[in-house]
Order: C-alpha cells, then structure tokens, then sequence
C-alpha cells in the first residue's frame, strides 16, 4: 500500500490549502484515516482524523480552520486548511490510525510565509 499526499506549497498567512492523499488499495474504506504533521525539530502530531463513517476529530490547535474529508470510491482523503498560520508549516502526511510505519510516504510541504 502506498500513502501519496500532495497539494502543499507557500502559502501567506490567512490564506488556504486543500491537501489530497491517495491510497494505492482500498484501506481507506476499512480504516480510520488520519492527517499528520512534523515541524523542523518537532515530533510527527496527529491533526485530523476521520472515521470510516465520516466522525471527525480534530488537535485543538487546527479546529476550526481544518476540515478533513473522505471520498472512499476514489480512496483519497482530503485536508481543507483555511486561516493558515505560520505555525503551520510542516510536512504533512496521511496515514491511518494509529499510524503503521510502513504507510508512510513521502509528505507534502506545507510553508505559511509573507
């Protein structure tokens, strides 16, 4: 299975982003899908999650201005980031949850800048 997210880029703050991750089988239909991020020096956060119902859990410091969607018939999982900040900045990576080493990719590079 692989995990390709992308959609990110350099962004001013205040503005949006919509991330896109794209499952090579179709696990996003069994399990809980997740959003991650890991900042210069920090450790890899999970920010958003859904179920395979479509609940929805977000960290408290994206709620509100994230909003993560499933399209299970095309296997992909999306991230809607408006009001980005610079503390946003990461790389950004999807995964299910709990996350399985051997689903990580590559990530997609999320910068908030003026």
């Amino acid at each position: 299975v692989q995990l390709q997210a992308s959609g990110g880029g350099l962004v001013q703050p205040g503005g949006s982003l919509r991330l896109s991750c794209a499952a090579s089988g179709s696990i996003f239909s069994v399990y809980i899908v997740g959003w991650y991020r890991q900042a210069p020096g920090k450790q890899r956060e999970l920010v958003a999650r859904i179920t395979r119902g479509g609940s929805t859990n977000y960290a408290d410091s994206v709620k509100g201005r994230f909003t993560i969607s499933r399209d299970n018939a095309k296997n992909t999982v999306y991230l809607q980031m408006n009001s980005l900040k610079p503390e946003d900045t990461a790389v950004y990576y999807c995964n299910i949850v709990p996350a399985v080493n051997e689903y990580w990719g590559q990530g997609t590079q999320v910068t908030v800048s003026s």
